[in-house]
C-alpha cells in the first residue's frame, strides 16, 4: 500500500459551484438503480445482460474506445468503428469524448499535483466521484480543448459533442427502447398460461432496462472511477515514477486489465498495460484481435519491444531481378 502521508488542496482552477448538469444525474441513476433489489424487476436474462454490458458496452466504450484509442491513439481504427466504439462510451453516459480525453490527459500530464483533476491525494471521494461535482475552470473550455484535444475537436462530430454536451443524455436515452421493445416482444410470446401476456410483457421489458442499463450504468461508473481512487491508493508498483499510481489486481479484473495503472504510467502510449506474465490485459487482446481482422493498425507495444525494435538493424533488401 503506498503511503498517502502527503494531502493535496483541490486544484486551484476549481469553482466551488456544483455542476448540476452532472450531480443529478449521477443521484437520479444511483437512485433508480435500487430498483434491482424489487423481485417484481428481477430476471435472470436481466442480470445476464448486465454483466454482458459491462464489457460489451462498458470495457468497449470506455477502455478501448475513449482510453487507449482516443486518449492515447495506441492503435488506429477506421473511422466508423472509432464512432462505434464511442457510441457505446456514450452509452455508459460517462461525459463527451473531447472532455473525457482532456480529464484524462490533464491527469497525465499533472498527475498526483495540485493541477490534477481527480488524485486520491485530496481524498478518496474527490477521486473517485466528487471531483465531477464542481466546475473546473482550468480544463473545461474551448480554449483548454484546444490545448489537450486539438485532434479531437478538429473533427466536426467531437466538436459538435463538446459544444452541446446535452446531446450525450438524449444519446444515452436512446439505448432504453433497444432493451425494452425486443425484451416486451420475447416477455408477451413466453408468458405462462396463466399470466396475462401485457404485465408479462412489461414485467421482462423493464426488468432488462433496470438490470442491463441502469444497473449496468452505475457499475461501469464505480468501475471506471475506481482506476482513478484505488489505483493510486492500494497495490504494487513495478515502475517508481513521479506519483502514486498502483498495479492493483482487483481493479484490474473489474476493468479487463486498466488497474494494472503504474504499468500504464509508466508507459501511457502502449497498447498494453501486461508487463508481467500474470498481469492479463484482456483489453490489449481484444485489440490484438481487431488487429488480426485488419481492424486495427498501429498497434503500439510496451517501450522495451518499441526499443528493441529500434535497436535492430534494417534488413537488406531481397536483390530484385
Amino acid at each position: 500500500m503506498q503511503d498517502h502521508a502527503i494531502h493535496l488542496q483541490k486544484p486551484a482552477t476549481v469553482v466551488h459551484r456544483i455542476v448540476w448538469v452532472y450531480a443529478v444525474p449521477i443521484t437520479l441513476i444511483h437512485l433508480l438503480a435500487l430498483a434491482a433489489v424489487l423481485p417484481w424487476l428481477f430476471s435472470w436474462t436481466g442480470l445476464i445482460t448486465m454483466l454482458l454490458g459491462v464489457h460489451f458496452i462498458g470495457h468497449l466504450g470506455i477502455n478501448i474506445g475513449y482510453h487507449r484509442l482516443l486518449t492515447h491513439r495506441s492503435f488506429r481504427v477506421p473511422r466508423w468503428l472509432e464512432y462505434t466504439f464511442v457510441l457505446l462510451a456514450l452509452f455508459c453516459l460517462q461525459d463527451t469524448p473531447a472532455r473525457w480525453v482532456a480529464n484524462h490527459r490533464h491527469h497525465h500530464n499533472h498527475s498526483d499535483t495540485e493541477p490534477d483533476p481527480h488524485t486520491p491525494l485530496v481524498s478518496f471521494f474527490w477521486s473517485h466521484v466528487g471531483w465531477m461535482l464542481f466546475h473546473n475552470s482550468g480544463i473545461h473550455n474551448l480554449s483548454s480543448y484546444q490545448k489537450l484535444v486539438p485532434d479531437l475537436i478538429q473533427d466536426p462530430f467531437y466538436l459538435r459533442l463538446a459544444k452541446n454536451p446535452a446531446l450525450i443524455f438524449w444519446i444515452y436515452l436512446a439505448q432504453i427502447p433497444l432493451f425494452l421493445l425486443p425484451a416486451m416482444a420475447i416477455g408477451y410470446m413466453t408468458a405462462p398460461p396463466d399470466a396475462k401476456p401485457w404485465l408479462a410483457a412489461i414485467q421482462f421489458g423493464l426488468s432488462l432496462v433496470v438490470w442491463g442499463v441502469i444497473v449496468r450504468t452505475v457499475v461501469v461508473w464505480h468501475v471506471t472511477w475506481s482506476v482513478n481512487s484505488l489505483s493510486h491508493m492500494f497495490g504494487y508498483r513495478n515502475y517508481h515514477n513521479d506519483e502514486h499510481s498502483m498495479n492493483n489486481w482487483l481493479v484490474a479484473v473489474m476493468t479487463a486489465g486498466e488497474g494494472w495503472h503504474n504499468n500504464h504510467h509508466h508507459d501511457p502510449a502502449s497498447a498494453c498495460n501486461q508487463h508481467r506474465w500474470w498481469e492479463f490485459d484482456i483489453t490489449f487482446w481484444e485489440i490484438k484481435i481487431l488487429e488480426k481482422l485488419g481492424l486495427a493498425t498501429r498497434v503500439l507495444p510496451p517501450r522495451r519491444q518499441r526499443q528493441v525494435s529500434k535497436q535492430r538493424p534494417p534488413q537488406p533488401s531481397a536483390p530484385v531481378g
